[in-house]
């Protein structure tokens, strides 16, 4: 194929090899390619520091140019579709028409095996898509014109009630990794895991059914009034440790409250989501029950607050709530417009 270097046909031309490629040498991944990371155990490797060291080797072999040790982290099935011939013949035409990779912002991530780094070059902003195998080998790469961000609130307007009631743990939530498994993740940064609570404990028996977990068939709530955008239902609930990752958030509603503020709701329980798109619910209405659907090892309410309803393209926004009690030394604690950490005991009047 006779390759046009003007930058429309260069990006056409490229998104057609690496299209075709991504469908044979990502294939076996992409059905594990989700929208959230929910498990509650914590990762051993963060996802920057997973990417990095293959955008920067990646990186610093384009800009030699070394077309050779450009190759040295494609999967298998990527070095068939692109062998070295192809790729050289690419990345001449890339740096030919765009120069050298001079900066890289920081990556948006698509848990669990994508990431989107922005280039800067000296003719042009480029999106460098990641898709890495479990080996961590490149399965799948885009340069892609530069999508430009979507507007994100220092902070958000919209005033949030705790989407229940009873009294709830916060297994992970904080502003750190080491507070918060969803750090890393772009629209889950300040993301919430919670789980229900009896009596200290967050479960009975030996934790083998749902129905053993506080949280399992508790109501959730909508935590300000809004307008339903999305609605994900039909995933049944999994067995208590067994996850679903081809599914990740389960099912889910996603309320807008104000531009570039939206609640996301997830892991409800099969059947029980009583709202559909395009409803306008009000705060404290039931949306749905509690369950444990999607990427999820125990029955839990994943909360997050992100600036779209896009679920892939958001960035994350602290939420604070209005008014929540926490228990600490025993005794109960009044807060206003707070955000709560992982290990505290909530509570929703």
């Amino acid at each position: 194929m006779k390759v046009n270097f003007h930058k429309e046909s260069l990006m056409r031309n490229f998104s057609i090899v690496v299209s075709a490629l991504a469908f044979s040498a990502a294939l076996a991944v992409a059905v594990s390619q989700t929208q959230e990371k929910a498990s509650l155990e914590p990762t051993e490797q963060t996802a920057t520091e997973r990417f990095e060291k293959i955008i920067n080797r990646l990186v610093e072999a384009i800009n030699k140019p070394d077309y050779v040790g450009i190759q040295q982290d494609f999967g298998q099935e990527m070095l068939k579709a692109l062998p070295l011939e192809a790729s050289t013949t690419f990345f001449k035409n890339l740096l030919s028409q765009y120069g050298k990779i001079e900066k890289l912002d920081s990556p948006k991530f698509i848990p669990p095996d994508q990431a989107i780094f922005p280039a800067y070059c000296p003719r042009g902003v480029l999106d460098i898509k990641l898709v890495l195998d479990n080996q961590d080998k490149i399965a799948g790469l885009w340069f892609l014109p530069h999508a430009f961000a979507i507007p994100v609130p220092d902070k958000q307007k919209t005033q949030l009630s705790l989407p229940f009631k009873g009294h709830w743990l916060v297994f992970w939530g904080g502003d750190t990794k080491e507070l918060n498994q969803h750090h890393d993740t772009t629209n889950q940064r300040f993301a919430f895991d919670f789980l229900g609570v009896e009596d200290g404990k967050t479960r009975k028996g030996d934790g083998s059914l749902n129905e053993d977990y506080f949280a399992f068939g508790r109501q959730i709530l909508a935590p300000a009034d809004g307008i339903v955008t999305d609605v994900i239902n039909g995933v049944r609930d999994n067995v208590p440790r067994s996850m679903n990752p081809y599914s990740a958030l389960g099912n889910a509603v996603f309320i807008e409250h104000r531009p570039y503020e939206v609640s996301v709701l997830a892991h409800l329980k099969l059947g029980s989501i009583t709202v559909k798109v395009g409803d306008k619910v009000k705060k404290g209405q039931v949306i749905g029950i509690c369950g444990n659907s999607g990427n999820s090892s125990e029955p839990h309410l994943h909360y997050h607050l992100q600036n779209t309803p896009i679920i892939q393209d958001g960035t994350g926004i602290k939420p604070c709530f209005q008014n929540i009690t926490i228990i600490k030394d025993g005794k109960k604690e009044p807060k206003a417009n707070y955000s709560p950490i992982k290990g505290e005991i909530i509570i929703a009047e």
